[in-house]
């Protein structure tokens, strides 16, 4: 008889032999991703002289506050004129106040940025000071720090390696028959229905949350896109949400209706995050980000990651998506700007980023780090697979990508494809014109 273990592994194996994707060819993250920076002209910024001053560490990560502030008691020990004090901001606010509270160096003499549009308008402003030309950058895998580098500048790091597709209770998808990861649209289906079978809700969606509830729009468009540039595509105008490949996906939204909870156009991504710890779901739709929030909720069962593979198994380009993000930088009117850096290079010494990456359950993109979390290990052949950057990051407007996303809100809640794609696409031209 076939161990739960044996078929566990078997579900994870055939996440690439379903689709006909050999591990050995694969890609891997950083497949779609931006080329980095390389070693230009040095930077301005100070990145030697007295470690000393209060450094003001500016982020999102509530729940990272415990696992950095014993780091922050290390860094601390070797620099005792030193110290370090986490200013934080929940993730929504952070979207949309972070440049305001760190321009000028108020505070976030080191922060981060969310990858994409928040990035863009914190390098615009100025506030980055470069990196390329200083040794902190040589400890990050090149392939994936494209995202903290434009026009052949580095200005941040990208810290956290995630993977924004369904996080999957694997004992519940034992128990429905699944041993395996669909390879196709149809399987994928059958598994919800399986799932559902066994009283389970197939697929928790987190629809009340703009933050989250897109997660999900990133493998749905993966396979269905005609090229992996398409929402900036949208967003350039050479592209609409009208076109047949975006129809074709909102019609496969309208296919999820009866597989989400209830309410789900309006569930918190607390809420359906419960439902998934306490094991009434079956996938939770958000990623590889929520483990250890699902695991502090008292979830013992097993993860692995199971995408919506939208086309046939031999149409399929990616077996799903990862996204490199909470960029590192330092502010360039910082007034500790070395005590700032030894910070940052702290953060990027392997020893220490692997016990960030362990006690938060977050991969992280710097150079030979090794993982002792469970998790990450279990999730650790995902590091290797055909993957896509996250294309939901392509909108540098918001209020496009909002526009877009809310389309697969509305589908869900019951609104027919074709209008809430010809509503998206008014609120897009109004926005370009």
């Amino acid at each position: 008889m076939t161990s739960s273990l044996d078929r566990r592994s078997a579900l994870r194996l055939f996440g690439a032999a379903g689709l006909g994707l050999g591990l050995a060819a694969c890609a891997g993250p950083g497949g779609g991703s931006a080329s980095t920076a390389g070693s230009a002209s040095p930077s301005g910024l100070a990145t030697s002289g007295a470690v000393r001053g209060t450094v003001s560490f500016a982020h999102w990560r509530a729940e990272d506050k415990a696992v950095l502030a014993d780091l922050i008691k290390a860094f601390v020990k070797e620099h005792p004129g030193a110290g370090v004090e986490q200013d934080i901001a929940p993730s929504a606010d952070y979207q949309s106040t972070a440049l305001r509270r760190i321009r000028g160096s108020r505070t976030g003499d080191v922060f981060t940025a969310f990858r994409g549009a928040q990035f863009e308008q914190i390098v615009k402003a100025g506030v980055y000071a470069p990196l390329t030309g200083t040794g902190v950058v040589d400890r990050y895998q090149r392939n994936l720090i494209g995202p903290g580098a434009q026009d052949g500048t580095q200005y941040g790091l990208p810290y956290q390696l995630v993977f924004n597709m369904p996080l999957a209770n694997t004992d519940a998808l034992d128990k429905a028959g699944h041993t395996r990861a669909p390879g196709d649209w149809d399987g994928f289906l059958q598994l919800l229905d399986d799932l559902k079978a066994k009283g389970y809700t197939p697929l928790a969606w987190p629809g009340g949350d703009a933050a989250n509830s897109g997660q999900l729009l990133n493998v749905m468009v993966m396979n269905n896109a005609p090229g992996d540039d398409a929402f900036s595509r949208i967003e350039s105008g050479d592209a609409k949400v009208t076109d047949d490949w975006f129809l074709t996906t909102l019609e496969q939204y309208a296919a999820l209706r009866p597989y989400v909870q209830e309410r789900a156009t309006g569930s918190s991504t607390d809420a359906v995050t419960r439902l998934f710890a306490e094991g009434r779901a079956g996938l939770l739709a958000t990623g590889s980000f929520q483990m250890a929030g699902v695991r502090a909720l008292g979830a013992k069962f097993p993860f692995d990651l199971v995408a919506p593979i939208t086309t046939t198994a031999a149409a399929a380009r990616y077996e799903g998506v990862f996204n490199t993000t909470f960029v590192l930088g330092v502010n360039s009117a910082s007034k500790v700007q070395p005590a700032a850096y030894a910070f940052l290079e702290f953060l990027s010494d392997p020893e220490n980023a692997g016990a960030y990456a362990d006690g938060t359950g977050q991969h992280v993109t710097v150079e030979g780090v090794e993982y002792a979390n469970a998790d990450l290990k279990a999730l650790a052949p995902w590091l290797t697979r055909r993957t896509l950057l996250a294309p939901r990051f392509q909108f540098l407007d918001l209020d496009i990508r909002t526009a877009v996303e809310n389309a697969t809100v509305a589908v869900v809640g019951g609104k027919k494809p074709e209008q809430a794609a010809e509503e998206a696409q008014r609120v897009i031209d109004q926005k370009r014109s």
